[in-house]
């Protein structure tokens, strides 16, 4: 339900920005936003009835947000969906890298992997995907060697905790 309700200022929130040119200055905007509304404290600030507009954008925009920013912080505030906004910020996400014909892939390997490593994965899924990859990385001890691959509706399965279990399921069948 709430990304129903995000969408549209989503949408509207990408649409001035792609206009202006600014789509990774409101990206990081909105992230900003989006991290300091989600804080316990300031959720607790943020429901206070006698906040006003003005404390709220001054509280959420990050410094040299432009006024077309503050507005849809503002307009947020108006509307009472101020708890939308990290609903808000991962669809104008979403919207930026489709436009931008950017992959974003999450890696979680077993250990850290070397810069080398990590450039060989990203040429390869560049190749694959035929666009740019952003990769965010993790660590999970439990896949015991190789990778695990997260890109959206794709997941490429390296791991050995994954190959383990595939053996697995075959040998049980």
């Amino acid at each position: 339900m709430s990304l129903t309700l995000a969408r549209p200022y989503a949408r509207a929130a990408f649409s001035v920005a792609r206009e202006a040119g600014a789509l990774p200055a409101w990206s990081a905007a909105l992230g900003f936003a989006a991290r300091a509304a989600a804080e316990p404290q300031a959720a607790v600030l943020l429901d206070n009835p006698k906040l006003t507009r003005a404390d709220v954008v001054a509280l959420l925009a990050p410094e040299g947000a432009d006024e077309t920013f503050r507005n849809l912080l503002g307009l947020l505030f108006d509307n009472r969906r101020l708890a939308l906004l990290p609903e808000v910020a991962g669809l104008f996400d979403e919207l930026r890298f489709e436009a931008e014909r950017v992959v974003r892939v999450k890696v979680t390997s077993a250990a850290t992997l070397a810069d080398g490593e990590l450039e060989t994965i990203k040429a390869a899924l560049r190749k694959r995907f035929g666009r740019d990859v952003e990769v965010e990385t993790a660590i999970d001890e439990s896949l015991i060697g190789g990778a695990l691959i997260d890109a959206g509706d794709i997941v490429i399965d390296g791991s050995i905790k994954g190959k383990l279990a595939r053996l697995q399921t075959a040998l049980s069948h």
